[in-house]
């Protein structure tokens, strides 16, 4: 029974998974939390992550015959920023992609190329706080003695990898997200570099999706991904479909056969881990918005759901924008929550049933962007997934905004699912697509529209909220 294990290194966590190769049933779970962060400074130290992955691996390698993984995939927050001087040793805590102090340096970076439209072209993206070649303008500027001394820069994953398998290897995926990585050509871009006081030196090697990079206590080492390349995976993503990711942060991404170029910096351009790509819009604020409103209303995420579905579709006018740690999509850094339409008969139903469509008007919005750059959102399939997906509020909202059903696929660690995948994948030298149909991945429960909400009234009004809280933000961001 030949077995796999999967990676998934979270801000919050580190889980590993091992799974049967041929029926794709999961064997194990486990998971060590990391050190918590909180914007605008939102770092952690990644000797924390290997401390939280190695006992987890080591007891997988200790399973007996039989049942000892015979390789490995490692998937990894993206954008993060790992530094390591000459002798490999780690120079700073990593600066995470929910730090936002990069953010004068991601507006300097964006006019010194000669604004949006030439990022776009060149990456895919337009560079927000969170991407990686901001970070490093930053170190430049507040650090100039560190950065002084860089003579390589890692994503987490690549960090990760590196330590199990000793090779600086990174993947398209997880590099069309550093900002200085064409996702069309599948190269560096030494002249963003340049901009940053640094050169392609500093890079990892691009491995290819089925290449084995090492090998760690016998297993083989896949090349890994990124995190929210690996959900593609983990769900059998197929082109047409569109995923809604509610956890930490708020994800709505497509598989696409064509690269994206937004100049309005709404959807990045992301590659995906089997050589297409995954354009994808990114939210800073999600679970934590719920969570938030349930700590205020001293319930669970059970008292939450139940409060937020008592109410009335609209929450009888209130309005949740929330921007509550700034924002990514759209690029508000300096922005705070906004509540709007308090009246005398609000109640605690209603706040919680406005923090629950505000999470959600704020990721349609992102699905309406990937529909403006041509991207197929309407062909496929519309999947929740994420912390929220076991959320029964999340579920009726987003099916009764969007006017769509909505799959929730089965499984809880589907990040690590898809590292599982790539591993198995790379094992049988088969492409993941196959790995992903012969184990059932995607399937799940269907919630469909109730057709008791207006989805124009509720997401006007969290427009009209969101559009006077921006006239408000004084940065003044877009």
């Amino acid at each position: 029974m030949p077995v796999v294990c999967g990676v998934d290194s979270s801000t919050q966590s580190t889980k590993v998974q091992l799974r049967d190769v041929e029926t794709g049933a999961v064997l194990s779970q486990s998971r060590c939390p990391h050190p918590a962060t909180t914007p605008p400074r939102s770092e952690q130290d990644p000797a924390a992550w290997w401390e939280a992955l190695t006992p987890q691996l080591g007891a997988a390698a200790d399973r007996g015959p039989g049942e000892r993984p015979a390789a490995l995939s490692v998937a990894g927050q993206q954008h993060g920023m790992v530094v390591l001087g000459p002798d490999d040793k780690v120079l700073r805590p990593a600066k995470l992609w929910n730090d936002t102090e990069s953010a004068p340096d991601a507006d300097a970076l964006v006019a010194r190329l000669g604004g949006p439209a030439p990022w776009a072209a060149a990456t895919g993206s337009v560079p927000g706080p969170a991407f990686t070649v901001t970070k490093l303008a930053w170190l430049a500027r507040v650090e100039p003695a560190v950065h002084a001394q860089v003579a390589r820069v890692l994503l987490p994953h690549d960090w990760l990898t590196w330590r199990l398998a000793g090779a600086a290897v990174t993947d398209r995926g997880d590099a069309s997200g550093t900002g200085y990585f064409s996702p069309v050509t599948d190269r560096y871009l030494p002249e963003i570099l340049d901009l940053v006081g640094l050169d392609e030196s500093v890079a990892p090697h691009l491995a290819k999706p089925s290449e084995p990079v090492g090998e760690w206590a016998g297993m083989l080492v896949a090349a890994g991904t990124g995190d929210n390349m690996a959900l593609g995976l983990g769900i059998g993503l197929r082109a047409g479909d569109v995923v809604v990711s509610i956890g930490t942060s708020g994800t709505v991404f497509a598989l696409s056969e064509r690269p994206t170029a937004d100049p309005t910096g709404a959807v990045a351009g992301f590659a995906d881990a089997t050589g297409r790509f995954l354009p994808l819009v990114c939210t800073l604020n999600a679970g934590r918005v719920t969570d938030t409103v349930a700590r205020l209303l001293e319930v669970d995420a059970d008292g939450l759901d139940r409060l937020a579905l008592s109410a009335r579709p609209g929450a009888g006018g209130l309005v949740l924008v929330p921007y509550l740690d700034g924002e990514r999509t759209p690029n508000r850094p300096g922005a705070s929550g906004v509540l709007s339409g308090i009246r005398t008969d609000v109640s605690r139903a209603d706040l919680a049933r406005a923090a629950v469509e505000g999470v959600v008007c704020g990721l349609l919005d992102g699905l309406d962007a990937l529909g403006a750059v041509g991207v197929d959102t309407t062909s496929g399939r519309l999947m929740l997934v994420g912390g929220g997906a076991r959320s029964a509020a999340y579920r009726r909202v987003l099916a009764d905004l969007s006017g769509r059903p909505v799959v929730v696929p089965v499984g809880d660690e589907l990040v690590a699912t898809g590292a599982c995948v790539q591993a198995a994948a790379l094992l049988a030298g088969a492409a993941p697509a196959e790995v992903a149909v012969a184990w059932g991945l995607g399937s799940g429960a269907v919630v469909d529209p109730s057709g008791a909400t207006d989805p124009a009234i509720v997401r006007g009004a969290y427009h009209q909220a969101r559009d006077a809280g921006h006239r408000a933000d004084p940065r003044g961001a877009p």
